[in-house]
């Protein structure tokens, strides 16, 4: 039987259309995918996210723990209130999972990870927690919801003291703070400004009818989907595998080398990967023609499979088709494989829009 946030009712009252998203009954629209997805980029939305899991390490060896199986170094975290983003990798240098780091005090830190890997994580990390000092805590009584937009710390103002509002607008990306039993993050997955915020379940409902008194725009996974793949952002079990290594999804970026005692989980086998030269990368496409690039088509490249897409859609800020492939070898065109037919497509950077503005291939933002 599939689970259910604690906002599944509302959901429903709304109109959202329920769908199955990794065991997990998620609204996929409540009506117009695009309009969501304009809300969000012209003014604000809201996304129940709750299906994610959080994760607590809390002891002594909680740094020390972290630094060792994330490729991103927690050390980073020289104080309470900031996060991190990183891969959680296996030997191989594989993704099992992509996930947010916080550091709540020295000897306790949160993660937040992918509803479809919950249960791999965990365990995951439980095999390898008993060398040490620190407790994993589930915290299923927890709901996550997410304001995104330009005009999202606007209309969530209202809703918070005058101090808390301030304090939230002063924080910079990847920083939060915890309010009583509320955490407020500066991060998304949308490409746009706004917070997460990660409260008691039985809070959850009561704040997702303020925000919507406020005029936030309700949106589902469909909406969510266009947004994270306009900002170039992974999808885990599409963009990225345990089959696949950072190097492969846009993520190296992620990886932290400088500490060269830091022995990581995945690092040997990385540094073997890159001394030897990553054979290939994700990219985007651009189709100008009409119609839609779609997740596992074909790319070619002078009568050569050279990849195939992972994840495709239509952008609806962009107007036309846009995708995230893997490929090998270096070159601005291609074609696309779609019914037997081949599509030119422009290979270009990811992403495919900046934080707030609506233009071409801006330098990359940072989840």
């Amino acid at each position: 039987m599939n689970q259910k946030t604690p906002l599944y009712e509302i959901h429903c009252s709304l109109g959202g259309q329920m769908v199955d998203f990794s065991g997990w009954q998620m609204p996929l629209n409540y009506g117009s995918q695009i309009t969501e997805h304009h809300a969000v980029r012209r003014q604000a939305g809201m996304f129940d996210v709750s299906h994610m899991g959080v994760i607590d390490v809390c002891g002594p060896d909680a740094e020390v723990f972290l630094r060792y199986v994330l490729a991103n170094d927690v050390k980073k975290l020289d104080k309470e209130g900031k996060a991190l983003y990183s891969c959680l990798l296996n030997p191989r240098g594989g993704v099992i999972d992509d996930l947010i780091a916080y550091r709540l005090d020295p000897e306790f830190y949160r993660l937040v990870v992918n509803a479809g890997r919950r249960i791999v994580d965990f365990q995951w990390l439980a095999q390898l927690a008993a060398a040490y000092r620190l407790n994993l805590i589930e915290r299923p009584e927890l709901a996550i919801i997410a304001v995104q937009g330009p005009g999202a710390l606007e209309k969530l103002s209202p809703l918070l003291s005058h101090d808390l509002a301030a304090s939230v607008k002063a924080l910079r990306p990847f920083q939060f703070l915890i309010a009583q039993d509320w955490q407020i993050s500066r991060t998304g997955y949308t490409g746009e400004d706004g917070v997460e915020i990660i409260l008691p379940a039985e809070s959850a409902v009561n704040f997702w009818k303020d925000l919507l008194k406020q005029g936030i725009a309700p949106c589902g996974l469909g909406a969510r989907d266009t947004l994270r793949l306009e900002a170039g952002l992974n999808l885990y079990g599409v963009d990225m595998t345990e089959e696949t290594t950072p190097f492969e999804s846009n993520l190296e970026w992620t990886i932290d080398w400088l500490d060269s005692t830091r022995n990581f989980i995945g690092r040997e086998a990385l540094a073997k990967i890159k001394q030897q030269g990553i054979e290939r990368r994700l990219v985007g496409l651009i189709m100008s023609e009409p119609g839609v690039l779609r997740n596992h088509q074909p790319v070619w490249h002078q009568g050569e499979q050279i990849g195939e897409i992972t994840s495709g859609s239509f952008s609806p800020t962009l107007g036309q088709a846009i995708a995230m492939a893997r490929i090998s070898g270096m070159t601005e065109t291609a074609s696309v494989e779609r019914r037997g037919k081949m599509i030119a497509v422009k290979i270009v950077k990811l992403p495919f829009i900046g934080r707030s503005v609506h233009e071409h291939l801006p330098k990359r933002i940072t989840l």
